[in-house]
């Protein structure tokens, strides 16, 4: 599904700081890895090079046979639209829209009617155990159910990847197990691979591996 070959990303500095060096990495469809690290290790910036969201200074990433190093700045972008979900610490929901019209955004970016985008919608919050919430705020949600709509957000237009940033940071311990739980189950049901970045051991164990990074190159870990 993805693969990762010699990529780097430097800093401008006096020497220049180098965050990613002649990194590989390679992950299956429906596999599950997470990557831990110190803080300012690159572990963020490692999901925005996969994502397109920064350019590396060389290497390649290739999803499922697209380059993405080797495109425009608009064909990242639309790549990304369709290809990638995308979870985050801080749930990141649209205060004002309600929880079917959040779900529902990456389709509507992607071009689906409304009407269509909020019934994949719904059916993806009864499949994260929010049936019937669809019309609620995300005021009106504890910080578990956020980030379970923020999951179900992620996956409503079946992408090949998901890169989920300290998802549980938020979160107590049985509100993080819960997520992870529901995150890797999803993801399995749908094929769609999985990076986890996290400082947590207890949510590096709901992967399939286990990576640490440092002095910017990936070391495996024990099985979880």
């Amino acid at each position: 599904m993805l693969t990762v070959r010699g990529l780097c990303k430097r800093f401008p500095g006096e020497p220049p700081r180098v965050l990613i060096a002649d990194l590989d990495l390679d992950i299956a469809a429906a596999e599950f890895i997470a990557v831990m690290g110190e803080s300012g290790a690159g572990k963020s910036t490692l999901l925005n090079l996969i994502a397109g969201l920064e350019r590396a200074d060389s290497g390649s990433i290739v999803l499922d046979g697209a380059e993405l190093t080797a495109m425009t700045d608009e064909q990242r972008s639309i790549h990304r639209r369709r290809h990638f979900g995308f979870v985050f610490q801080a749930f990141h929901l649209l205060p004002y829209f309600d929880l079917a019209d959040n779900v529902a955004l990456p389709l509507l970016l992607n071009g689906s009617t409304h009407e269509d985008a909020r019934h994949r919608a719904e059916a993806l919050l009864q499949r994260v155990a929010l049936a019937g919430r669809s019309r609620a705020k995300p005021r009106e949600l504890s910080g578990g159910e956020m980030q379970r709509v923020a999951i179900a957000r992620a996956l409503v237009h079946r992408p090949q990847m998901i890169l989920a940033d300290e998802p549980t940071g938020n979160l107590d311990a049985g509100h993080a197990r819960e997520v992870l739980a529901l995150l890797r189950e999803c993801a399995a049901q749908d094929r769609t691979a999985c990076i986890l970045v996290t400082h947590s051991q207890v949510a590096a164990h709901a992967a399939d591996r286990v990576y640490t990074l440092g002095a910017g190159r990936l070391r495996p870990d024990s099985a979880p």
